[in-house]
């Protein structure tokens, strides 16, 4: 893993050439820059875990070129100004703008180290706490006494050790998530970023530029798998990138670098890759909807999560955990599951998979009364698991899903639905649905939908 990257920008060769030496004997890696135009520069070509920023320089003013980066949305990392000549209005005024700190020249070297120090260690643990209110959890372990889930354990541990690629597959809600989290914090990269990207929810049209950043007009947007240098980049879902993105992808894996959109310099990176995926991908290769070089590239070591159902003789230690979770979390009200209840649980298919469990385990706790649960409460929770529609096609539960998989739930019941009513013809699907035929073809196939048995009535 590589060192912090840090950018020292000063007019001064004398201090920043000694502020270099210190730093790159303290095992950082660092770029000077004299003035504001080399300190743009210098951003184009390597983004910055931090930036020593002095006020005074002869061509733009370091206020002025902090608050620059904060209009234009790069600020992705801190910033601590440097000055001879400061005042208190000065260092206010930077604060503003998103300075981590201000230092006052003479520099005190030992000041300076800590302060460095502690910045980076705040950036860490802003990224962390950003990450646990955006999933609700930190980096647990996956729970379970089975002997599946003791394997998957030592698996990621083993994993973990190694600097390699990994592709984790899995059925919706099996936790390739946390499995991801918990093999990153497990790795050599641990200190470094954890960068999730749900790959769904970026659009064809920005994919490329949420993922390698752009340059425009001279400013830079620094994507996602330039944030994640030094760290952990995780795709989930990886199936759902288009082709044009998935090339540039594999162009960038290969060389250990890639462009900007619309720059012209290019960046090098040292990201570790974790995709995740419920998909066969094989079979997506097939259907030529996915790449077989980048499947290649990102298949170095496979991990495959379990169903719930596979190991449902952890029903009750998840159930303990996750209402603990609530409780301490959410501060929801605690109740045990009876044995009845709990049996019941271990005998139900899931096939939400854990995420499911996890919804089930929040509503009845704040829904239901006081005391502990019993098997009727279960039923009842197990019985609104499947909403009807018009009479004719099975839903799963949408409402507790994320967005992308509640929409993928909808689409596949409505055009099950549709070939249905036309017998399987994709044509009278395309007309009654408004859509080209080619795309409702991709859409189909994406889907994991057979027109030919969907067409099948329920006689």
């Amino acid at each position: 893993m590589s060192a912090p990257h840090i950018l020292v920008v000063d007019d001064e060769p004398d201090i920043r050439n000694l502020v270099q030496e210190i730093l790159v004997d303290e095992g950082y890696d660092v770029s000077v820059a004299e003035d504001a135009a080399a300190a743009r520069a210098a951003r184009r070509v390597h983004r910055p875990d931090l930036t020593l920023l002095d006020i005074w320089m002869p061509d733009v003013d370091g206020i002025t070129l902090l608050k620059e980066w904060q209009e234009e949305g790069s600020l992705t990392a801190p910033v601590i100004m440097m000055s001879g000549h400061g005042t208190v209005e000065t260092a206010v005024e930077a604060t503003r703008l998103g300075a981590y700190d201000f230092i006052e020249k003479p520099l005190s070297l030992a000041k300076l180290l800590l302060t460095i120090e502690r910045a980076l260690e705040s950036d860490k643990l802003q990224r962390e706490n950003s990450d646990m209110r955006e999933h609700l959890r930190p980096a647990i372990e996956p729970m379970g006494k089975s002997v599946l889930m003791q394997q998957l354990r030592e698996q990621i541990l083993r994993i973990a050790q190694h600097d390699t690629w990994v592709l984790i597959s899995g059925e919706q809600g099996s936790g390739k998530h946390q499995c991801a989290r918990y093999l990153h914090a497990n790795s050599t990269r641990s200190n470094g970023p954890f960068i999730d990207v749900g790959v769904a929810s970026m659009g064809s049209e920005q994919s490329a530029v949420e993922l390698f950043g752009s340059e425009v007009d001279g400013k830079v947007h620094y994507g996602r798998l330039e944030q994640a240098n030094s760290g952990i980049l995780f795709l989930d879902d990886i199936a759902d990138m288009d082709m044009a993105t998935q090339g540039k992808l594999v162009s960038a894996l290969e060389s250990g670098s890639f462009l900007r959109i619309g720059g012209n310099e290019p960046v090098a990176i040292d990201v570790r890759v974790i995709a995740a995926t419920r998909h066969d991908l094989q079979q997506r290769i097939s259907e030529k909807l996915f790449r077989d070089d980048l499947y290649y590239q990102l298949n170095v070591v496979p991990l495959k999560i379990p169903s719930l159902r596979e190991h449902s003789e952890d029903i009750s230690e998840l159930l303990n955990f996750l209402v603990d979770q609530f409780v301490t979390q959410e501060h929801l009200t605690y109740r045990s599951f009876s044995v009845a209840a709990q049996n019941r649980l271990r005998n139900y298919g899931w096939p939400g998979n854990i995420r499911e469990l996890q919804n089930l385990v929040q509503r009845v706790l704040i829904i239901g009364g006081d005391g502990q649960v019993e098997l009727d409460e279960i039923e009842s929770m197990l019985s609104n698991e499947t909403v009807k529609t018009s009479g004719t096609v099975s839903m799963p539960p949408v409402f507790d899903l994320p967005l992308r998989e509640a929409r993928e739930a909808f689409e596949k019941a409505y055009l099950e639905h549709r070939l249905k009513e036309a017998g399987g013809s994709v044509g009278k699907v395309a007309k009654l649905a408004e859509m080209e035929r080619t795309h409702l073809y991709r859409k189909l196939r994406a889907l994991g939908i057979d027109p030919k048995k969907a067409g099948v009535g329920d006689n």
